[in-house]
């Protein structure tokens, strides 16, 4: 069996959000687009230019972090064989080379490789939920296995696929209300635009007639918990109404962010998919300090059937 290099991780867990703010991107307008926010610790999918499906992920930690940058999708190995690298063999010496699926297996019910092979990455399922989303992988990024099988069943070979660093968010309800929230900075880049957040917060300001708190900004700025706060609300009135939609706020605009416009392509991509139960050498972490293990009969296995994904219900269509 054909064995493939990548890199594994091990993460931690972290509060999830009632309602998911948006990154300022521009995804592609024609086919999928997969957009992961490192500080926010979520994969947003994107298809035909519209939001579609948001999953918590855990990502690469400050030592070995997640590649930022513009990649593709590539293959995808469903059920894998986790082939266990020599150095942990020796580590464990437990004479065990290989984790086949189940519910032993770092890997989950499927691995979809993350830009050039070289780079070890991959978006894939796991055997600890419990430790997604979170900031502990060695690069790759984890999803819980339900997620994951969803998510691979979604993906086409070749989507582009982009990790970003924004620190910030800033979004517009269907109320027309604004939104923001700032996150923790866990790779120390220290490169929140706070010049162009706030032009793009008093451009659209002055452009809806609103008005907003410059004290109300540094201390949502400053707190960095992560969590939506309106901007604009009456006192009672926090809460969110329909989807959000970013502001382009990073090049300090108070217009919404909008699909980037490609050609359609006259030739489909060719979907990657390898032998199910081929080999994965990669240097995973085995859960440790009480991380919880899915049980036998909770660790979801691929079995063709497209019908039936059991994903996190966070479906905006």
């Amino acid at each position: 069996m054909k064995k493939l290099g990548f890199s594994l991780f091990l993460l931690a867990a972290v509060p999830a959000l009632a309602n998911t703010s948006v990154p300022d991107v521009a995804p592609v307008s024609q086919g999928h687009h997969v957009v992961i926010n490192i500080p926010q610790q979520r994969l947003f999918l994107y298809t035909d230019g519209k939001l579609a499906k948001i999953y918590p992920v855990a990502v690469g930690k400050a030592m070995t972090q997640t590649n930022l940058g513009s990649h593709k999708i590539g293959a995808k190995a469903f059920n894998p064989i986790w082939h266990i690298p020599k150095s942990i063999q020796k580590e464990l010496n437990n004479g065990v080379t290989s984790i086949p699926p189940g519910p032993k297996n770092p890997l989950g019910p499927v691995f979809v490789r993350l830009g050039d092979p070289k780079l070890g990455l991959g978006i894939h399922g796991t055997n600890a939920p419990a430790s997604v989303p979170g900031v502990r992988s060695h690069g790759c990024v984890r999803m819980k296995s339900p997620d994951a099988l969803q998510f691979a069943k979604t993906i086409t070979t070749g989507s582009p696929a982009d990790v970003i660093y924004q620190m910030a968010a800033l979004n517009v309800d269907g109320a027309g209300n604004l939104w923001l929230a700032a996150y923790r900075d866990p790779y120390n880049k220290k490169n929140l635009n706070t010049a162009a957040l706030r032009k793009s917060i008093n451009a659209w300001a002055q452009a809806n007639g609103k008005t907003v708190s410059d004290k109300r900004i540094d201390a949502i700025l400053k707190a960095r918990t992560g969590t939506l706060n309106c901007l604009t609300c009456g006192a009672g009135k926090g809460k969110i109404s329909g989807n959000l939609t970013s502001l382009a706020w990073t090049s300090g605009s108070g217009s919404l962010s909008k699909p980037r416009v490609v050609a359609k392509s006259q030739t489909l991509p060719t979907e990657q998919i390898l032998p199910e139960g081929s080999e994965i050498e990669i240097d995973a972490d085995i859960p440790q300090n009480g991380t919880p293990v899915s049980p036998v009969g909770n660790m979801p296995q691929y079995n063709g059937d497209t019908a039936n994904d059991n994903g996190s219900d966070d479906n905006l269509f």
